[in-house]
This record gives structure tokens, C-alpha cells and sequence, in this order.
């Protein structure tokens, strides 16, 4: 998995992940969160990732920015702004690799700093246990990223590093945030 290559600037912010929702959160399908995301929340805690991206762990009761509040706002959000746009037919909302049946099943874990959101396909697992992942930037758009996590952090990497250049650590962990 890449996240043994990614590299963290001192300790993962780890104190108020909870990691017994980790390991025992069930999605409808019954399975939990894909290996590729628990690899990653447990290599890079609750940090900013290539400078840009903020990806949501399961936190303890009291804490911001976590998996089941943050996570399912966004995700409410997306699913109103999506059913709002196909219903005023604005079908580049889910150009270019999507189509209208696509938003209902998707699920925020992630968000960049400037509004863009990585999205699980929830219905689609594999059978590796994986969730394709996509991109949806500004709310208006569909980009497939990859099969897994693993899979779309180098393009989320090379995407980060187009705009901000070389940095000298991928992860940077941010202090827990009480509610």
C-alpha cells in the first residue's frame, strides 16, 4: 500500500481517532471501511495531506472533523447539490467519468481546502474490499480517481504537488479540534 511511502513532518495526530469505530463501522452492504482507508488513518492520524487535503478518521465523542459528523454533513450536502442538478438537468455536474445514478451511492471521507471532495462509491465495492474513489471538484464535476485509496493518492499527490511545487513531507498532522 503507498502509505508506507508517504511521510509524515513528526508524530500522527492520533489521540482522538477512535479506533474501535474503525475496525467495527459497517456500511449497508455489511462490510467496513476499506483496508486502504484504515491503513491510512492509522499511518497519518488526522492531518492535512499534500498540503491540501483533509481526510476524515473516526473520532472520539466531543471532536471536530470527524468521519460521523463532518463526513455526514458533507455527504448530505453533496446529495442535495446533486439531486438539485439533475433535477435542472445540469449534466456536467457529473462529466467527465459519471453518470446520474452515481451521486446517490457516493460518501465524503475527504475534503480539499478548497472545496473539492473525495467520494467513496459505496455501492460499488470490490472484492478486494475496496471502494472506487472519486473526485468532485467544486461540487460540479465526477473524476474517477481509482479502484482504492492506495490506488488514487498518487494522483491526488502529482495534483497537490502541480499546485504547490515539491514539499518535503506528504502529511502534516493537525492538533485534535474540541468541540
Amino acid at each position: 500500500m503507498l502509505t508506507h511511502g508517504l511521510t509524515v513532518d513528526g508524530q500522527p495526530t492520533l489521540e482522538h481517532i477512535d479506533f474501535a469505530v474503525l475496525d467495527s463501522f459497517r456500511f449497508p452492504d455489511g462490510d467496513g471501511f476499506p483496508a486502504s482507508y484504515r491503513a491510512f488513518i492509522r499511518h497519518a492520524g488526522w492531518a492535512r495531506s499534500f498540503g491540501l487535503w483533509l481526510i476524515y478518521p473516526p473520532v472520539h465523542p466531543g471532536f471536530a472533523d470527524g468521519w460521523q459528523g463532518r463526513a455526514g454533513y458533507l455527504t448530505a450536502n453533496l446529495h442535495s447539490a446533486y439531486r438539485e442538478g439533475h433535477s435542472e438537468e445540469f449534466d456536467w455536474m457529473v462529466e467527465p467519468d459519471g453518470d446520474w445514478s452515481l451521486p446517490a451511492s457516493l460518501h465524503v471521507f475527504g475534503l480539499s481546502e478548497n472545496g473539492d471532495a473525495l467520494l467513496w462509491d459505496t455501492a460499488s465495492r470490490g472484492t478486494d474490499g475496496e471502494f472506487p474513489v472519486w473526485e468532485s471538484r467544486s461540487l460540479n464535476s465526477l473524476h474517477r480517481l481509482g479502484d482504492s485509496l492506495s490506488e488514487a493518492l498518487p494522483s491526488i499527490r502529482d495534483r497537490a504537488l502541480s499546485l504547490f511545487g515539491p514539499r518535503t513531507y506528504d502529511i502534516e498532522p493537525l492538533p485534535p479540534i474540541p468541540l
